[in-house]
Formats: structure tokens, C-alpha cells, sequence
């Protein structure tokens, strides 16, 4: 009994004995490549502070290029943009307060305490910022980038950007009553348990 005729897998079948020696090595090479950098980027996960240093070292180089070049204001302007953009996605939780039914914070001593949740975690924070400045260093050695443009009137106008939509953000941290960072994993009733036990201790 032949077994049934599977269309994918033959046409996936075909595709494949269809590929030329050199699409099979131009495809290893980029699966090897990618997994080689995915890799790379796993070992440098834990080394928070060493990543931050990394791209503010990064970013001052970017500054010098500028101010030395005197030009590519636009493409810092539009940096500028996307890097307030990711600002407010680290700091927004990942569910907005608005859409949650009930209350959210321990309510209970036996709760656990939970770490506030990003809309945009660290590390994808820091890996965005990381390609924005390096893709907004290349563009700076491209002329067709540099457009002319009165420099303060951009530089003002992100500050009130900024200004405007850091105080809406922190508006909503107070409103809902969150903290965008966690400092470790605690639990709530850790010091009533420690003095029941020591109470016990004592009478014991």
C-alpha cells in the first residue's frame, strides 16, 4: 500500500535536490553565522553593566563624529526619536493598568511579591540601542544623509518632546502606582514569619 501523497514535504523535497552547491553553502554559512551571533549575544546577557558601559562609549563616539563633521543633524533628530520611543517602552509595564480587572498589587501576607514586567525588557532595550547608534554612525559617512537644517530648532523641539512625554509618563506611574524597577525578589510577611519563629524560639 503506497502511503499517502504529502505535497509540502515533496515540494520541500524538491526545492532542496533543486539548490546548487554553491545556494547550499551560501545557506550553511548563513545558519552557522547566525548561530554563532545568537550565541554571542546569549554570553553577553548576564554583563549588564558592561553592555551599558559599551554603548554609552558608543554613543559618546557618535557625539564626537557629529560635532567634528558638524553635520547629520537630521539622522541624530530621528535617533533622538526612537531612543525616547524605547525610554517609554522600558519604563510602560507590559499590561497596561488600564486593562487589568482588580487589583494587582499583594493584597495577602502569604502573596509573592512580582517584579514589574517591561513592555520592552533590558536587554532588548540595550540590543535596539546598541543597532540604532552603530546604523546611525554608518549613515554619517554618506553625504545623501546630511540635509541641511537649523540644528536648534530640532534640539529644542526634542526637549519639549521629551519634557512633554516623561511628565505623561510619570503622571501614569503615579496614577497606578508602579515602580519601573525591582531591586531582587521579595515576599511580603518575611519579617511577621521571622518574628513568629522567633517567638517560638523563645518560649520553646
Amino acid at each position: 500500500m503506497e502511503p499517502p501523497y504529502d505535497g509540502e514535504a515533496a515540494t520541500a523535497d524538491t526545492a532542496a535536490q533543486s539548490e546548487t552547491p554553491e545556494q547550499k553553502l551560501a545557506s550553511r554559512w548563513s545558519f552557522l553565522v547566525t548561530q554563532r551571533y545568537q550565541h554571542l549575544l546569549d554570553k553577553l546577557t548576564p554583563h549588564i553593566l558592561h553592555r551599558w558601559i559599551a554603548v554609552c562609549a558608543l554613543g559618546f563616539i557618535y557625539a564626537v563624529r557629529v560635532y567634528f563633521v558638524e553635520g547629520f543633524y537630521v539622522v541624530s533628530y530621528a535617533l533622538g526619536i526612537y531612543l525616547l520611543n524605547l525610554l517609554i517602552g522600558f519604563l510602560s509595564p507590559q499590561v497596561d493598568p488600564i486593562e487589568l480587572d482588580g487589583p494587582t498589587l499583594p493584597t495577602l501576607a502569604s502573596d509573592e511579591f512580582r517584579p514589574f514586567l517591561r513592555r520592552v525588557p533590558e536587554f532588548k532595550f540595550w540590543y535596539s540601542i546598541t543597532k540604532a547608534v552603530c546604523i546611525a554612525f554608518v549613515m554619517t559617512f554618506f553625504e545623501v544623509f546630511d540635509v541641511p537644517v537649523f540644528w536648534p530648532i530640532l534640539l529644542f523641539y526634542w526637549f519639549v518632546l521629551f519634557t512633554l512625554t516623561m511628565r505623561r509618563q510619570i503622571h501614569h506611574m503615579i496614577k497606578y502606582k508602579y515602580v519601573p524597577f525591582s531591586f531582587g525578589k521579595k515576599s511580603y510577611g518575611q519579617r511577621r514569619q521571622a518574628s513568629e519563629e522567633n517567638t517560638a524560639l523563645v518560649r520553646d
